[in-house]
């Protein structure tokens, strides 16, 4: 097994969480034998302060060229006055235009041991489990024409067209298939024609999937059910904006944003990042949280070098490292646990994941 992975540390804690998670991937190559290579290139700020812009040429160039690409994080509030192609979030989601994933999985569960962190109630949380699906690569964020002129006058466009919303659907029923075999489609259909188009298309795709039961809701109504009853819900499908906000709002379930992993798939080259955001204000204080960048390498393994058993023993690495009460400043929770370094969390889950691979290839010897 071999892979070229282009690493995107990116800004604020970006550089810190990404290197726990290529820290873990490294520990799987050497304890199975693969290899894995790594390329770091600039994006976002740390890219305009070097290169004038937040995509350079050669970082485009590097991760189409790759199997995959793992980013940190971009953005910082010291670039706020830029604007247009300038922006650090035009650079990202230029990025995504270029590598072509149209369908955002991003994975919530409830953690036992951490349970205290959520808002909402333990009895709420307990046993939810979702895969939420979000279209990337069309509605407001892609839409044209869009205008912010000097009159006070503003515009952007939600465009969709049936194939973009058919694609991202096959991609939420598959991995329904893997799961509960259930899919809730969120959209507005009740005011928004691109809804209506959506909700026709998902039940159009639904009849290719029989074996997968299939609902529709509202995605005021449903923004409220995903934090009153989560453990309903299995496979959430929906657009663009709506996917930002309620993977967002799903954090509340797992205790924390920087628990959340998501992978970017469909196009030419997978992009795997955390959900959070580059959060400048504790940038080089070793209290960014790493399980989520940790949890997107384990989904690199998983949806492109098709590494399913190492990818779970990633994922049982975060299980074990959280059970054994190690968590950062966020994750402190109502209990007041004491909370330990970014570092520490990369170290406890790279000797995790090496003692579960570890014991794997023993038993398989046996």
């Amino acid at each position: 097994m071999k892979l070229r992975i282009t690493v995107l540390p990116g800004d604020g804690i970006g550089p810190e969480v990404t290197k726990q998670a290529v820290n873990v991937l490294s520990a799987v190559s050497e304890v199975c034998g693969y290899e894995f290579r790594f390329e770091h290139h600039r994006i976002g700020g740390a890219a305009i302060e070097a290169e004038g812009k937040p995509l350079p040429e050669r970082t485009l160039a590097a991760c189409l060229e790759a199997d995959a690409v793992l980013l940190g994080a971009v953005g910082d509030r010291k670039y706020d006055h830029l604007t247009g192609d300038m922006r650090c979030e035009a650079g990202l989601l230029a990025l995504r235009q270029a590598l072509g994933g149209f369908a955002n999985l991003r994975p919530v569960k409830a953690y036992e041991p951490i349970a205290d962190c959520s808002p909402l109630r333990e009895d709420v949380i307990r046993g939810a489990d979702i895969l939420i699906v979000r279209e990337l690569l069309g509605g407001l964020y892609f839409g044209e024409p869009r205008e912010l002129n000097a009159q006070g006058y503003a515009h952007n466009t939600m465009r969709y067209h049936r194939d973009e919303v058919e694609r991202v659907s096959h991609i939420a029923f598959q991995e329904a298939r893997r799961r509960k075999r259930k899919v809730t489609s969120v959209d507005k259909a009740n005011v928004l024609e691109t809804s209506q188009l959506w909700r026709r298309t998902v039940t159009e795709v639904a009849r290719q999937y029989p074996d997968v039961q299939v609902e529709h809701a509202y995605v005021d109504s449903f923004s409220m059910q995903l934090v009153t009853t989560p453990s309903r819900y299995d496979v959430v499908l929906t657009e663009n904006l709506f996917g930002d906000i309620l993977s967002d709002e799903a954090a509340v379930i797992s205790g924390s944003l920087g628990m959340l992993a998501s992978a970017s798939v469909g196009g030419k080259v997978e992009l795997y990042e955390p959900v959070h955001g580059s959060a400048p204000d504790i940038a080089g204080k070793s209290m960014a949280n790493p399980f989520g960048a940790i949890q997107s390498a384990a989904m690199l393994l998983r949806y492109t070098a098709g590494l399913y058993h190492e990818s779970e023993k990633i994922m049982q690495a975060v299980d074990r490292t959280l059970a054994r009460g190690l968590v950062t400043p966020d994750l402190t929770g109502r209990r007041h646990r004491p909370s330990v370094s970014t570092e520490a969390i990369g170290q406890a889950a790279v000797e995790s994941v090496t003692d579960l691979l570890q014991m794997q290839m023993a038993y398989h010897a046996v």
